[in-house]
């Protein structure tokens, strides 16, 4: 069977900041959108609010007058729920009952071919479709925010979707202009799930003393993540970040990889919830302090130094350091610097390389901080790459690699476990949260073994089920 809504009748339900945006969204690619809030008065706020947007734009030459006329022209507010629709979109309060009850009204009044989209972020698909009469009509519709900028939709098949359904809204949402991926209920579908280690992993660095959050953001934002872990949770909300994980390690039947953390935990005890409360882990408005001004290095001196290892790291060193002798089947990466290994993190600690050796973290840019543990001499090497040492507790991945394997681990198990194929997992996280790149380019360019080998040292050293290995990925 194959279902068509290029032309469908839409009704979206919530007119708050998502519903809003679907709405034009919907109506800009020529549908015609009835708008329903209970609140009174909502819709049509939303409405004038929107049209002041569009001005706006139109203001900016990014518009034109028509193009905004036309838009506003296709959205009705709604004084009660429609059933003359095709399509339903769901954008209201992130409640299962609130939800249920609403599909149960909607199925009363909507024809039986029509399609109930739910937006919600983070509840089941399958779980919202018991005890409605056509549950193989209901899908996820999941837009991200700002909803007219943001180009990905997760698009969520529970237990009982149609498959011709989800196929339909996907069509539906590259018509819209958007990049959907298809995806299965499970707790966080792709995006909340995928980028669990993300804050994770930051927060375990901070319960361990190993780096301050500073120093942790810079780091991955020289990785080329746009925010830092700790300066996006204080946006986020720990409130909200923490309900998220806690509700995801409950989904999950309380799997240790998902735990959440102490140290969020004692946040939100003080309230300190970030920019909305004045106070995260930085002050407002002042926000994440600068790392101070690394001291100029001497320039480096050895009798003897050796590029070791295979892989682009390798070849930087051997670019920066021409007719310097190589080794290339050893089996770690970096310099032997008299002696002295500065090695690429393959999750040993610098303790266990000998004395005056150090290990770096994962150089996924040009230029930038980058975290290392050991002697600092051996680390200045580093700069030859134009990267600036940062000093961190000896602790195995450091922070960029153990941040990014973990990714990878999560995106190979979502993978294994059929949530997403890995196109739809590289594109979501570039789309989604606005990732460098997704979990299978950086697999791709790191390699299995590698990323494997880290996450087996961190498993040893922490010696619970956090760092276990995706058979997918193994």
């Amino acid at each position: 069977m194959t279902l068509d809504l290029s032309q469908a009748r839409v009704l979206v339900v919530g007119a708050g900041l998502m519903g809003a945006g679907i709405a034009q969204v919907a109506a800009q690619a020529g549908h015609a959108v009835q708008l329903f809030d209970a609140r009174a008065g909502a819709a049509e706020a939303a409405k004038a609010k929107l049209a002041q947007t569009l001005d706006g734009l139109a203001a900016k030459g990014r518009l034109t007058a028509d193009a905004v006329a036309a838009t506003l022209a296709r959205i009705t507010p709604a004084a009660a729920l429609a059933g003359d629709v095709d399509l339903v979109v769901e954008a209201i309060v992130e409640n299962l009952d609130v939800k249920r009850a609403l599909f149960a009204e909607l199925e009363a009044l909507l024809p039986d071919a029509a399609v109930i989209a739910t937006n919600t972020s983070s509840i089941s698909v399958t779980a919202l479709a018991r005890g409605m009469r056509r549950p193989e009509r209901l899908v996820g519709m999941h837009f991200f925010n700002p909803v007219p900028l943001m180009k990905l939709v997760e698009v969520v098949s529970g237990l009982g979707t149609d498959a011709a359904v989800a196929q339909a809204v996907f069509a539906l949402a590259a018509r819209w202009g958007k990049t959907p991926v298809h995806a299965r209920s499970t707790p966080g579908f792709i995006v909340n799930r995928i980028a669990r280690p993300y804050y994770a992993e930051a927060l375990m660095l901070l319960q361990e003393r190993a780096a301050a959050p500073e120093l942790i953001d810079a780091c991955l934002r020289a990785a080329g993540f746009r925010m830092g872990p700790c300066e996006l949770m204080d946006l986020i909300g720990h409130d909200t970040n923490f309900a998220v994980t806690q509700s995801v390690f409950a989904a999950n039947f309380f799997d240790r990889r998902f735990t959440p953390s102490l140290v969020q935990q004692e946040l939100v005890d003080a309230g300190f919830l970030g920019r909305k409360s004045g106070r995260g882990f930085y002050r407002y408005p002042e926000g994440a302090p600068a790392l101070p001004a690394a001291a100029a290095a001497a320039a480096p001196r050895a009798a003897r130094v050796v590029v070791h290892g295979r892989g682009p790291v390798a070849e930087r060193f051997a670019a920066a350091l021409p007719d310097t002798p190589r080794e290339p089947d050893s089996d770690w990466t970096g310099l032997d610097v008299d002696g002295r290994p500065l090695c690429l993190t393959d999750g040993r600690r610098a303790a266990e390389l000998g004395a005056g050796g150090a290990v770096f973290d994962l150089p996924l840019a040009a230029a930038g901080d980058i975290a290392f543990a050991g002697d600092a001499g051996t680390a200045a090497w580093l700069a030859v790459l134009g990267l600036t040492p940062r000093a961190m507790a000896d602790v195995p991945g450091l922070v960029v690699a153990r941040t990014v394997a973990m990714l990878i681990n999560e995106a190979a198990d979502a993978v294994q476990q059929g949530v997403c194929d890995e196109a739809g997992a590289d594109a979501a996280m570039k789309l989604g949260v606005n990732y460098p790149a997704g979990p299978f380019e950086w697999l791709a360019a790191w390699g299995a073994p590698a990323v494997a080998a880290l996450l087996d040292r961190l498993d040893h050293h922490h010696r619970g089920e956090r760092y276990r290995v995706s058979p997918y990925l193994r």
